[in-house]
């Protein structure tokens, strides 16, 4: 059996451009009889606000990550259509595992995903909705018309409380 953290003292300080604490000792105690009762003092830290353009910038980011899996999707696709891997490799599967360390299955869930990912934006105005942030989200949804891609998405929505949901709630909507 492990044995219980000692008690100690931790010196906590966090400083960065948009944070500021001071330094402060606290002093941790767990008491191995009664895990329940033990204490942890947590230094508050003041952190500054975003200016409007800050902002609009953290947003704007936000949402090409959260579209990466998109962006991929569309990318691939377009590699295979037109053929651009022919230079270096006989087989668009070969390019992508050589290339990117894609299986085949992982390059074709991307597209589409890219697929579905185009028909929400098309029901869904980014600003206003909710859109998937990863791949595994829409997996569910890749069999289904596009009308019928829109109502469960705008349902799984609805069902995690106006969040992104999981794809296990989506897959449930399905």
């Amino acid at each position: 059996m492990a044995k219980p953290p000692s008690n100690r003292k931790k010196a906590t300080s966090a400083v960065s451009n948009n944070l500021q604490a001071t330094a402060s000792y606290a002093e941790d105690t767990f008491d191995p009889e009664n895990p329940a009762t033990a204490t942890i003092t947590v230094t508050a830290a003041e952190v500054e606000e975003l200016s409007e353009t800050e902002e609009r910038d953290r947003l704007h980011l936000e949402r090409r990550v959260e579209r990466a899996f998109f962006e991929a999707g569309k990318a691939l696709a377009e590699l295979r259509d037109r053929r651009l891997y022919r230079s270096t490799h006989k087989t668009f599967e070969e390019y992508c595992r050589d290339h990117f360390g894609h299986s085949r299955r992982q390059s074709y869930l991307l597209m589409d995903a890219a697929v579905v990912f185009d028909n929400l934006l098309e029901k869904c105005d980014p600003l206003d909705h909710i859109l998937p942030t990863n791949e595994r989200q829409i997996r569910p949804m890749t069999k289904l018309e596009p009308q019928e891609q829109q109502e469960v998405w705008l349902t799984a929505v609805e069902l995690a409380g106006g969040k992104v949901p999981t794809s296990r709630i989506v897959k449930d909507v399905v």
